[in-house]
């Protein structure tokens, strides 16, 4: 039996894991085995057949209780590649004391930067003005753009991509306000004027950017209602989970000018439909959910997923904060120190 064979496996939800992570986890003992793709359930539970995990390093597919129970009594660890826990049934983990983490913060700067992008494309008019430009036209007298400095930024979420969100914003000239309820204390640990309510934050937003996890308090967080608060023109930036935004109710506001611009990274349905609006609406800039991805954001997440998965089976905690997500069979003392 070669070394390979005898180690324990490491099941990877897709075709390929940056260099780093693989080397990680082989130097920590694991062999990586990597299905093809992103595989549907029924090929994933082969997978898990053939090769037994003790740990699923997760990127797009379903982990739910069957998988969980076809990798049982080996699996321990199910680890997220990024920051969100899209697409892993928790009730479920919890249920067979699995410990489910995530890269939180891993890819932050990515998100960030993508974020910034989206926000100076908007301002700048630069589709439409790009669209002209094709056509023939030269608008160098007959249209005007934004500026970036002096515009009032509006931050749900002040996280790790939120706060450096805020510090690129700043630089930029810009004001900068956020609403964050799980964030200790009064005041923010970067710039900006801390606000108490969303209903607060909408109305003084020129631009608002949501970097808030998707939750059951979160789902449907902006909808008619909210958008009809900020002020009218305002520019929507979403790079946090497509749930959040009533995709309806923000098309409308789009049509009736409330919103301006809307540069959306998340869909709540991805890959986004053939046919979906946002692909052609002339307001929108719709990128597919790649904010993360730079060579050093997948190196990261990567590298967060694969540390996370080394630890746990090590019965120590993670070197990346907030990344445990369910405890499963951490010793309570080492996660309430956290």
């Amino acid at each position: 039996m070669s070394d390979l064979a005898s180690r324990p496996n490491v099941l990877v939800s897709a075709a390929w894991l940056a260099a780093e992570a693989v080397a990680m986890l082989e130097q920590a003992g694991y062999a990586v085995r990597c299905t093809s793709g992103y595989p549907s359930e029924e090929e994933l539970l082969a997978n898990i057949g053939e090769h037994r995990p003790v740990a699923i390093l997760h990127r797009q597919c379903i982990i739910n209780g069957t998988v969980m129970d076809a990798a049982a009594p080996g699996l321990r660890v199910v680890a997220r590649h990024g920051a969100g826990i899209d697409g892993i049934d928790i009730p479920a983990a919890r249920a067979r004391g699995l410990t489910v983490t995530r890269a939180a913060g891993a890819n932050s700067r990515s998100v960030a930067e993508h974020a910034m992008a989206l926000m100076l494309t908007m301002l700048k008019d630069l589709p439409s003005v790009v669209g002209g430009m094709r056509e023939g036209l030269w608008e160098k007298t007959s249209r005007m753009t934004r500026d970036i400095d002096g515009m009032t930024l509006g931050l749900v979420g002040y996280g790790a991509i939120g706060s450096k969100v805020a510090r690129m914003a700043s630089a930029f000239g810009m004001r900068v306000l956020a609403y964050d309820p799980y964030l200790p204390g009064s005041g923010l640990p970067g710039p900006g004027e801390r606000v108490a309510t969303l209903a607060e934050l909408l109305p003084r937003s020129e631009v608002l950017s949501l970097h808030c996890p998707l939750e059951p308090e979160t789902r449907g967080m902006i909808g008619a209602q909210e958008l009809a608060l900020l002020p009218r023109g305002a520019i929507l930036v979403h790079t946090a989970r497509g749930g959040i935004v009533d995709q309806d109710a923000l098309l409308a506001a789009l049509d009736s000018g409330q919103v301006s611009w809307a540069g959306v990274d998340v869909f709540a349905k991805e890959p986004l439909e053939a046919d979906s609006p946002f692909r052609t609406h002339p307001r929108v800039v719709p990128t597919p959910h790649l904010a993360a991805n730079t060579p050093r954001g997948a190196a990261g997440m990567a590298c967060g997923a694969a540390e996370s998965i080394i630890a746990v089976l090590a019965g120590r905690l993670p070197a990346l904060e907030g990344a445990v997500v369910v405890q499963g069979s951490l010793p309570a003392d080492l996660v309430q120190a956290v």
